[in-house]
């Protein structure tokens, strides 16, 4: 069960000046958006956490450094914050070709022995750990992949949050895991070092620059709202009930799209070219690491579970290009 209902609930966002965890201390930190507000606090990694991120932050933001390879940090937490209600961890090694080279790290970076171990330490379950997975676990032999179907990932990034996914429900008894799509959006307050993939393409084709895009790889991108409104929905469901969750649900936007299909639709909103985009194979281009073909999602179980639709990529390109460089609160 849930700790008592009368104290201010807190939430701590690992990997808080990455791109979801930006949005997501700016939504959860806006009071007009929250029913209850939250004790907030944020990890980091290696610098500080930039000044425009803190003025974004709409409440008083606790901020700690953290290495999530040895829990370095884990302890500064404790006697600070206290056990959180909520855990969310967004950190990651999530570029696939980084995994790819360095495979120890990023199994000890992704499977988060140290954060759980941590959890262990309070001796009860009243915390609700959302920990953020991909769809790389799938092997991208079919399309529209369900929850129940069988992960086997053919890159390391995806074996590192399988082992992730089975880590965290054989030592954690209270979680939710989100299998994400590629996540796209405005940019955040801290502009990110990560290519955004919608202003990626607009910024190509604003120059007029011929783009060449897979036309064989397909995914299920989701709008960075949505993925902030299904973080929301599982925090609100725990604190009001306290009934411990064991979840794991696919987390994609309704549309089954290649690559050069994601730049058609940039394209239609702008007015580019649809000449300027040029189809290639992804098996014409040697990356260093092998990518799935069709790790497109099932989101029924989403739907039924939470009650959230996930906009179209349309709309959400609309609303990207719309706020090119924050999200409006």
């Amino acid at each position: 069960m849930s700790s008592s209902n009368n104290k201010k609930k807190s939430v701590l966002i690992i990997g808080g000046t990455g791109y979801l965890g930006q949005h997501l201390l700016q939504q959860l930190s806006n009071n007009s958006l929250i029913q209850h507000p939250f004790n907030l606090a944020f990890t980091h990694h290696s610098t500080l956490p930039p000044q425009p991120l803190l003025q974004a932050i709409h409440s008083n933001c606790l901020t700690f450094p953290l290495n999530l390879q040895n829990g370095h940090g884990f302890d500064a937490i404790s006697s600070t914050f206290g056990q959180p209600d909520v855990v969310v961890n967004c950190a990651a090694i999530s570029a696939p070709s980084a995994c790819e080279t360095d495979p120890a790290t990023a199994m000890s970076v992704n499977v988060p022995s140290a954060l759980v171990k941590w959890l262990l330490g309070f001796g009860n379950d009243n915390t609700l750990l959302i920990h953020l997975s991909t769809d790389h676990v799938y092997e991208g032999v079919k399309s529209f992949y369900k929850e129940e179907d069988e992960t086997a990932p053919v890159n390391v990034y995806g074996q590192s949050k399988v082992e992730s996914e089975h880590f965290i429900s054989a030592n954690w008894s209270n979680f939710a895991i989100l299998r994400s799509s590629i996540i796209y959006g405005p940019q955040t307050a801290a502009p990110v070092r990560k290519s955004l993939p919608v202003q990626w393409i607009d910024s190509l084709l604003a120059k007029g620059n011929e783009v060449e895009l897979f036309h064989d790889e397909f995914r299920c991108p989701i709008f960075i709202k949505d993925v902030v409104t299904i973080i929301r929905t599982l925090t609100s469901r725990w604190i009001a009930d306290g009934t411990n969750m064991q979840v794991i649900l696919n987390v994609g936007g309704p549309d089954r799209l290649s690559r050069l299909q994601m730049a058609e639709t940039v394209a239609a909103v702008k007015g580019y070219e649809l000449s300027l985009l040029k189809p290639v194979s992804a098996s014409t281009i040697n990356r260093g690491v092998k990518s799935p073909a069709d790790i497109s999602m099932d989101i029924k179980k989403l739907k039924q579970t939470l009650g959230v639709s996930p906009m179209r990529f349309e709309e959400g390109v609309k609303l990207t290009l719309a706020d090119p460089t924050g999200i409006t609160s």
